[in-house]
């Protein structure tokens, strides 16, 4: 407030006018998955916590290497070698908990002095004599390799070379995971674990994930169910799988009441993968199946860098991959293909022609052919997403603000200018924020209730194009023009 006099000059600011409205970010990945942590370092090995992802040097440190059994290493692969985006991991393997007893077996030492158990992660191990009347001391009779499950003899110990070993020992199992663990809950402390722990991700990192995975897992209803509603919750996409071995009758039929797979939604927010896809394995040397939604995550975010989010991740080109489950027939200009049947039904597929490589196929969620509006195509949904978040969040500087004319005005004139932005960026073909009197009765006013109209429409992807040929017999009259002259 003003002072009552003053004898003097004062300058007094007028915080008026629009404000810039920052873009919120969309080539963000929200991974829920199993990862390794018991071979990476005790400082890094977080358990249903959000880690920011934004390198395969993160990757490694945070999610180890590929093993047998654990879905994250993978998936972050399949993400980085589309070469682009942010993930948010929650690992929600917890060695603690998801261990499996094995009782003691024999093992004979191998001429090296070693013996390799056949499971890695271990813990609680106990190695004696043949007869089980003598324990071995760890560091004085053997060392432990507790990561690969190695134990190695130690010369000066009591293990004499080539001995028969009695070991027991509890191994780290990845398959112990459940759909619960994926779903996650929040417990009575209010901490946030599984799928369940993304909400905590604005508060952590200032931004949302947009593409959700869970890959290995999502080909439970039960996963899916929870992947779309978390989707709708953040207003990201959820990248759903098919179980393997899921033919392309049983996709399809899988979308209606009778199916026999996790494909019955009508979601705008789920993007339905099918089939698995081939990646050649280093440690064993052979081709792997691995679920696609993490490939899609990959195309998709590496386009909106790329290109921009408002593009389809349609008709883009895998990278990294050798092959597919099982083969997709595919043809531009054929209705009857596999691929366009899968598409027809809103599945995301693979085509695979002769000369394209292996590409995404497909531009609509799981709302296809329930909803034909156009906000089925995933771009167009994803379009409105980063449009309506980035205007709410940059309200909260006009928030509480006197409602009077100044305020309206400055309301519109900073939501028109972040339109007028995206259509200059291709992102919309038009768009306006307007003020209805109508809309605004004094008594919404009067209860600081102000209400704005927002207009607009994306680009739809040109998902068919057509040509209409016609035989002009008249173009015969050309014939001979020439001779004549």
């Amino acid at each position: 407030m003003a002072p009552n006099f003053l004898h003097g000059v004062e300058t007094i600011e007028i915080d008026r006018g629009p404000r810039p409205i920052r873009q919120v970010k969309t080539a963000v990945v929200g991974l829920i998955c199993t990862a390794p942590i018991f071979a990476i370092a005790a400082a890094d090995a977080k358990v249903n916590e959000p880690v920011l992802i934004s390198s395969d040097v993160d990757a490694a440190r945070y999610a180890g290497a590929q093993r047998a059994g654990y879905t994250g290493p993978a998936a972050l692969n399949a993400i980085h070698d589309h070469g682009s985006g942010l993930v948010v991991m929650v690992n929600v393997f917890d060695p603690a908990e998801h261990k499996t007893s094995v009782a003691a077996a024999e093992h004979v030492l191998a001429a090296d002095d070693t013996v390799t158990l056949p499971h890695d992660g271990l813990s609680a191990v106990v190695v004696q004599n043949q007869a089980g009347d003598t324990t071995y001391v760890l560091d004085t009779d053997y060392s432990l390799d507790a990561i690969e499950g190695v134990v190695t003899r130690l010369d000066g110990g009591a293990i004499a070379a080539g001995a028969t070993l009695s070991i027991a020992y509890d191994h780290a199992d990845p398959s112990l995971v459940s759909s619960a663990d994926i779903i996650g809950a929040v417990s009575a402390g209010g901490d946030r674990t599984g799928l369940q722990a993304l909400l905590d991700c604005y508060s952590l990192f200032g931004f949302h994930p947009k593409i959700l995975i869970a890959p290995g897992f999502s080909t439970a209803t039960a996963v899916t169910t929870e992947l779309a509603a978390m989707a709708d919750k953040v207003r990201a996409i959820a990248l759903i799988d098919a179980p393997i071995g899921t033919t392309v009758s049983e996709a399809i039929t899988g979308r209606g009441a009778e199916g026999a797979i996790n494909f019955n939604t009508s979601s705008e927010r789920a993007g339905l993968c099918f089939p698995h896809l081939k990646r050649y394995d280093l440690a064993t040397e052979t081709e792997v199946l691995e679920p696609m939604s993490p490939r899609v995550a990959g195309v998709m975010c590496a386009k909106d860098i790329e290109r921009g989010y408002w593009w389809s991740p349609s008709n883009t080109e895998f990278k990294g991959i050798t092959g597919t489950e099982i083969r997709i027939t595919a043809g531009i200009n054929d209705p009857t293909s596999e691929a366009n049947l899968l598409n027809e039904v809103g599945i995301i597929t693979v085509f695979n022609a002769f000369g394209t490589g292996l590409r995404t196929w497909g531009n609509r969620s799981a709302a296809w052919p329930s909803v034909t509006h156009p906000k089925n195509f995933i771009n167009v949904r994803r379009t409105a997403d980063v449009l309506h978040e980035s205007i709410e969040y940059s309200m909260l500087q006009f928030l509480d603000r006197p409602l009077n004319d100044a305020l309206v005005q400055d309301i519109r004139a900073s939501v028109n200018s972040f339109i007028r932005t995206l259509i200059q960026r291709g992102a919309l073909i038009d768009g306006s924020c307007t003020y209805d009197p109508a809309k605004n009765p004094a008594t919404e006013l009067a209860l600081g209730h102000v209400t704005f109209d927002i207009t607009f429409m994306p680009p739809t992807p040109a998902e068919r194009i057509s040509f209409e040929s016609f035989i002009d017999i008249s173009l015969l009259n050309q014939i001979g023009a020439g001779a004549a002259a």
